[in-house]
């Protein structure tokens, strides 16, 4: 079944568990939409997420998508459970499978997870680890300066080393040893995570466990691609800004990013 696997988020996140999609199932057409004239949407209100996921939701559906990943932590927690009563088509969020790779990672059960202020409030991956582990401690941190410097394509700068350090300070009093990437934007900056931490942590991001969750149903309602085409990328926001990170972060030489309203 060729038809194509959506990948929704709210900016250019999405494009770590686009990656992965890449690297572990490469014949799987792929349709992207990242809504970057209104991210960042861990601020913003529960309504205003779930209207701006349903809107992208639509558009994919009447594309024809086979399947959705919602690769965006905020909009997982708000509108999965909405999104799966709504369309026929298989939905996987985030959340579960970081807390899932977290919880096998994680010696002590001592967890931090890094997110935005939706999905920390939500408390989504308190629920999810501590369903797979009760016994499991939770230390949540919301980071709203990790979005923004990811979006506007200087995650590699010493500046968003700065950002990186002075956000995470507040950890520093708890002990634990896995980190869970709990925005798809934030493994843009792991190297920076990585080193604040000294190499000490498990970094846990959501992508990989995600695509396992992917291949399982394609396999399952034997939906498998045989083609290998190109993704095509939508956004709301710059195309060049979007065409340059994509060509960065997936190594696509001129890939195909087109603008989308709502």
């Amino acid at each position: 079944m060729n038809a194509p696997i959506g990948v929704i988020d709210s900016g250019v996140g999405g494009l770590t568990v686009v990656r992965e999609l890449r690297k572990y199932l490469p014949n799987e057409p792929i349709i992207y939409i990242g809504d970057d004239a209104r991210c960042p949407y861990g601020p913003r209100s529960a309504e205003e997420v779930l209207q701006f996921t349903m809107e992208m939701v639509e558009s994919l559906s009447k594309m024809g998508i086979k399947m959705l990943v919602i690769a965006c932590n905020t909009a997982t927690a708000v509108a999965l459970d909405e999104i799966r009563m709504q369309f026929s088509f298989p939905v996987i969020g985030v959340i579960r499978p970081g807390a899932r790779a977290a919880v096998k990672a994680s010696q002590t059960g001592e967890i931090a997870v890094l997110g935005t202020m939706g999905t920390v409030n939500s408390k989504a991956y308190d629920g999810a680890i501590q369903q797979l582990r009760p016994d499991a401690t939770v230390h949540s941190l919301a980071c709203p300066g990790f979005v923004p410097i990811v979006e506007s394509g200087e995650y590699r700068s010493p500046q968003a080393r700065e950002v990186v350090d002075q956000t995470l300070q507040p950890l520093h009093m708890y002990s634990f040893d896995t980190v869970i990437l709990g925005c798809t934007h934030y493994p843009l900056l792991q190297e920076h995570i990585e080193q604040h931490f000294s190499s000490q942590k498990q970094i846990i991001s959501s992508a990989v466990e995600t695509v396992v969750d992917v291949e399982r149903i394609l396999n399952e309602q034997q939906i498998q691609s045989s083609s290998m085409i190109q993704p095509i990328f939508y956004t709301t926001g710059s195309i060049k800004k979007f065409q340059s990170i994509v060509e960065d972060w997936l190594s696509i030489k001129q890939p195909d990013v087109r603008a989308i309203k709502f």
